[in-house]
């Protein structure tokens, strides 16, 4: 397992953080690769939570390499209100290696992403306002100002002159705004490059070492490929690619050093913000998986859209990353109900049955589920540890999935828990190795 894509396959939100400290823990790093603080990864163990929302999940591990790549778009205070709040909880940050290529949020770009949200009105996209997208504009622009730029204050000013230039305009009903003056914000930054200082490197000569090392390297995606913003649900997608591929580019490795992509979803569907959602449960059930489902983001707090697991997205989401696995998070979710509904069809408004994805947003848009209906089953799973622990029900809504999303499941989630997990033979086989000895170790 020299190198293993860890990518959501839905519209994010589906349990990567649990995962990837899972796998971290048979890894030698954990590299993220897109996004910035938009996301947020929960991790429960021991009984205590943990909310990383720009470090890996790795960091957990004392001594484990943990990077953030060039892909990923940096709010440097919450970077170190992050840093600052794992120390004062004892955990060794140490480890933690920040590409110097990795573009910046400035402060501008904040007012910039809440005041272009405002501005759209009922047609908003429902970004986390968290100033990703300004800052992957002004990258694509070539007006970026990266980590590296913390590190010499005369190069730093002149950037920040440059990338304001063209806003002035856009900013001018920010222009009493504190945190707009340039010497001001210099100044915060420059402070913020010497807390970071000794964590800036080339993290992809440092990547590339550990791979030519045989050392086992985790690439940790953010979002899911539905909000990819070429092949997601655009516009209302993220301002990155959450997919696969990105894992290369976003930490500067070839793609020979990729061995495994796994995929996560969870075991019924979900999304945040404006656009298409066919399965989506606008009743009692829906509310009844969000309660029990804690369906609440980890970074904006909003209550999650929710429905039934859609299929037509899945097989979707595993073509575009190329899955090798699957993983089901949140089975519990769905104990206690007598049928389970799961979407394999969409059908469109002059009554088109769609296998597939479509690939015309207008066509989307107006397309409804068309649901299978399992049996479910009652029993708690919290306590299962292998296939043959599930009830009926649970399990064969598992080979259902597995079947119709034409992936091997690898893993399933089967509550809060860091040990309430269940390994298959396909991801037991992936991580650690075929054989029995190989599975004593879990």
């Amino acid at each position: 397992m020299p190198g293993i894509v860890i990518v959501g396959a839905q519209w994010g939100d589906e349990g990567k953080g649990k995962i990837t400290d899972l796998l971290a823990e048979h890894g030698d790093a954990v590299v993220r690769f897109q996004g910035g603080n938009n996301a947020g990864h929960t991790i429960v163990r021991d009984g205590e939570e943990w909310k990383l929302h720009l470090i890996p999940s790795g960091i957990l591990y004392p001594g484990k390499r943990c990077v953030i790549g060039n892909g990923v778009v940096i709010d440097p205070k919450v970077l170190i209100d992050e840093l600052d709040a794992l120390r004062a909880r004892r955990i060794d940050v140490s480890g933690l290696r920040i590409s110097a290529n990795a573009h910046l949020i400035m402060p501008y770009h904040l007012l910039l992403d809440s005041a272009g949200e405002a501005k759209l009105g009922k047609l908003q996209i429902g970004t986390t306002r968290r100033g990703i997208g300004p800052c992957y504009a002004d990258k694509a622009a070539r007006l970026g100002i990266r980590v590296q730029d913390l590190l010499d204050e005369k190069i730093l000013k002149k950037k920040i002159v440059a990338a304001m230039e063209p806003k002035r305009l856009s900013l001018r009903p920010f222009e009493k705004d504190p945190t707009l003056d340039l010497h001001t914000m210099t100044e915060e930054y420059l402070v913020y490059g010497h807390r970071l200082e000794q964590h800036i490197a080339d993290t992809s000569k440092l990547l590339w070492e550990l791979l030519e090392d045989g050392q086992k390297v985790i690439f940790e995606g953010a979002q899911g490929a539905m909000l990819d913003i070429d092949h997601g649900t655009y516009p209302f997608v993220t301002s990155s690619n959450p997919l696969s591929g990105a894992a290369c580019v976003g930490t500067g490795v070839g793609p020979k050093a990729i061995d495994e992509i796994w995929g996560i979803s969870k075991a019924y569907t979900t999304r945040v913000g404006a656009g298409p959602f066919p399965s989506e449960l606008h009743d009692e059930m829906g509310e009844t998986i969000r309660k029990r489902g804690g369906e609440f983001g980890t970074t904006t707090g909003r209550p999650r859209r929710t429905g039934w697991l859609d299929l037509v997205a899945l097989r979707y989401a595993a073509r575009l990353n190329t899955l090798t696995a699957l993983v089901l998070t949140k089975l519990d979710v769905l104990s206690g109900l007598d049928r389970v509904g799961v979407c394999t069809s969409y059908r469109g408004a002059e009554g088109a049955e769609f296998d597939d994805f479509p690939y015309h947003q207008t066509v989307l848009h107006h397309t409804t589920a068309q649901l299978t209906e399992l049996k479910g089953w009652q029993e708690d799973l919290g306590e299962c540890r292998t296939l043959s622990d599930l009830p009926d029900g649970a399990r064969e809504y598992v080979q259902f999935i597995e079947e119709h999303a034409g992936t091997p499941v690898a893993l399933i989630g089967v509550g809060p828990g860091r040990e309430q997990v269940i390994w298959t033979d396909a991801g037991l086989d992936s991580i650690i190795g075929p054989g029995e000895g190989a599975r004593a170790t879990v």
